[in-house]
């Protein structure tokens, strides 16, 4: 075989290339081999014009020139394209696990002691030579940032040749961002990736006038600094939404200030013509969410002294749909028998936990799988678990029960030594996913027989097994973390076991008047029902009446007097005053105008 002329950089090269192949015992083989690393030297040089290569020419070559390239890729000679790696499937991990040994242990080591079985941790290597192809790092060097970046270029470049691994090589990176976690070169635990729609946003922002896309982003930025991503992320969508169909309904329009009572009214009748994402009609709480963002929007820019702002707010609350007031679904006393029955027989511990401790603290979900190692305290003689920071932005420790205790010492004795989380539950070095407990409570639900049961209905159970057992509605509201009663108050009425025994109480009485036709004594009337009769001329409505304790101040008490159909006359004056005078005690500024306004006009009627 005729000798290819190199340069001496070149020989160099090859023979550090024949001397690695030579310690992987190959023989003679390796000299066979080290004529594809010559051919490459010649025809490609450092490999710049390798790079410029289409990928079927790339793919072309002859074998041993294959097994230069993924040498070269293994040792950082060269940076490879994510679709030569992708199509080509090359083998770096052996050769990346030749280079760094070290590293490759202690990947090893860690990858076993969080759970992930040979097969497994050998595809995370696999990747991670690619990963290390792509940005030209060293595995012991690569930021989170980076495989950030690597996994987005392979799998687009999976997606893009349609090779039918995108998916499988999706699941492997997020092992391996665990795998690089717990081994102590990344700072960030793993997460989830779902495909987003950043670049129709884009395209979207793009399609604006400057001065509407101006405005419009500068709100984003303020809301940025005081709520969460996903909010800040859903004002957006609402925002993009209503520009993008205004602009295309009136040419007109290129600034917000542009923007009047005609483009809402049309956006109205378009959302409830849109179709829902699944099939069907928008649910009236979407629509009542779109039109919420958007008069917030109009009235804080006007509010923030923007200089695009229109005139006034052009969304009124009269254009918003009426919300359902649906009760709370929960589990009666027999079906959640049922259900934690069912959980203390499941194979998976996980399962078990997870149910038993909805069901018995009302945790949300984000809550529960936010909870850390150290989340169970000693007060005293008990335990309590503090619940870290969650939807509504504070915490709370609430009483645990000794049973979920043990449940909790077991799952921590299964925990595996050197995690770098505190998060309590994690499964392989990652955060155990929402979905999980979605399958937990389902699967329980189906073996006890009582149908589909959610985790958030675990919540509802205990607030009305709670209220209607005598727990205090403040007590309610401490342990499940609620931030005004009137988020409690709901579970009072989904079952009122004063009502029900003094109904219960009077039916019997009642039923005895078929036998022995008499009049009931005085006593037969309870506490409860005394004041609800007294109280049932003035608190009776249209097709019921208004349970509101007394106490309790009503921001609608006033809303028929400032309906347009009141009318009034000169007798009912002194009441009118009266509640003058009683909505001026109070503070009650807007309730004072509107009596004082009626009073006013008696006064004029009577001038007349």
């Amino acid at each position: 075989m005729r000798r290819l002329p190199l340069s001496q950089e070149q020989e160099d090269l090859v023979s550090t290339y024949e001397t690695d192949l030579l310690a992987t015992g190959l023989g003679t083989s390796a000299h066979e081999l080290v004529w594809g690393a010559r051919v490459f030297c010649c025809r490609f040089g450092d490999g710049a014009a390798w790079a410029e290569l289409p990928l079927e020419a790339q793919l072309s070559q002859n074998i041993k020139v294959h097994r230069f390239v993924t040498w070269l890729a293994a040792t950082g000679r060269i940076c490879m394209s994510p679709d030569y790696l992708v199509a080509r499937r090359t083998h770096l991990g052996p050769v990346l696990a030749r280079h760094w040994p070290h590293f490759h242990a202690n990947f090893v080591e860690t990858a076993r002691q969080i759970g992930f079985c040979e097969a497994a941790v050998w595809r995370q290597w696999s990747v991670l030579g690619q990963a290390c192809a792509v940005t030209g790092v060293a595995p012991e060097r690569l930021s989170h940032a980076m495989l950030d970046d690597a996994r987005a270029r392979l799998l687009d470049a999976a997606q893009r040749l349609s090779l039918g691994i995108r998916r499988q090589m999706s699941t492997t990176m997020f092992n391996l961002e665990a795998t690089m976690f717990h081994a102590g070169v990344s700072d960030e635990l793993p997460r989830r990736r779902t495909p987003t729609k950043a670049s129709v946003r884009a395209e979207q922002w793009g399609s604006l006038p400057v001065p509407i896309a101006t405005t419009m982003r500068r709100y984003l930025d303020q809301l940025s600094v005081s709520l969460r991503p996903g909010t800040v992320q859903n004002t957006e969508a609402a925002l993009l939404e209503f520009a993008c169909f205004a602009c295309a309904a009136g040419p007109n329009v290129r600034s917000v200030a542009d923007l009047d009572r005609k483009h809402i009214e049309a956006y109205k009748l378009w959302l409830i013509e849109r179709s829902a994402a699944r099939g069907g009609p928008l649910h009236r709480h979407t629509v009542r969410d779109r039109l919420g963002k958007l008069r917030a929007f109009f009235s804080r820019i006007i509010e923030w002294g923007f200089e695009d702002a229109p005139d006034r707010v052009p969304v009124f609350m009269s254009d918003f749909p009426i919300p359902d007031e649906a009760l709370p679904r929960f589990l009666d006393d027999a079906a959640s028998a049922k259900l934690l029955q069912a959980a203390r027989v499941a194979a998976d511990p996980f399962d078990r936990l997870c149910v038993e401790f909805l069901a018995r603290t009302g945790l949300r979900k984000g809550e529960f799988l936010g909870l850390t190692v150290d989340a169970v305290v000693q007060i005293g003689s008990a335990f309590w678990l503090r619940v870290p920071v969650g939807k509504l932005h504070n915490d709370r420790y609430i009483p645990l029960h000794p049973h979920l205790k043990d449940l909790l010492d077991d799952w921590l004795a299964r925990r595996p030594d050197g995690l770098r989380s505190q998060l309590l539950f994690i499964d392989r070095g990652r955060p155990i996913p929402e979905s999980r407990v979605d399958r937990a409570v389902s699967k329980a639900a189906a073996a006890a027989g009582i149908g589909h049961a959610s985790p958030h209905q675990l919540r509802h159970t205990l607030a009305t097994q709670a209220i209607n057992r005598g727990m205090s509605i403040e007590a309610i509201a401490a342990l499940l973390g609620h931030k005004s009663l009137r988020m409690t108050m709901v579970y009072a009425r989904i079952a009122d076991r004063t009502v029900a025994d003094e109904y219960f109480a009077v039916s019997e009485k009642v039923e005895a008047l078929y036998d022995q036709p008499r009049q009931l004594p005085s006593s037969a009337e309870g506490k409860e029902m005394t004041r609800l009769r007294q109280e049932v001329n003035k608190r009776m409505l249209g097709n019921g009446y208004c349970a509101r304790p007394v106490e309790m101040d009503c921001h609608f008490e006033s809303i028929c007097e400032s309906c347009s159909f009141f009318v009034t006359t000169v007798e009912f004056r002194p009441t009118l005053e009266r509640q003058r005078d009683d909505a001026t005690a109070r503070g009650q500024v807007g309730r004072q105008r509107i009596f004082e306004g009626l009073i006013a006009r008696l006064e004029a009627s009577e001038a007349s």
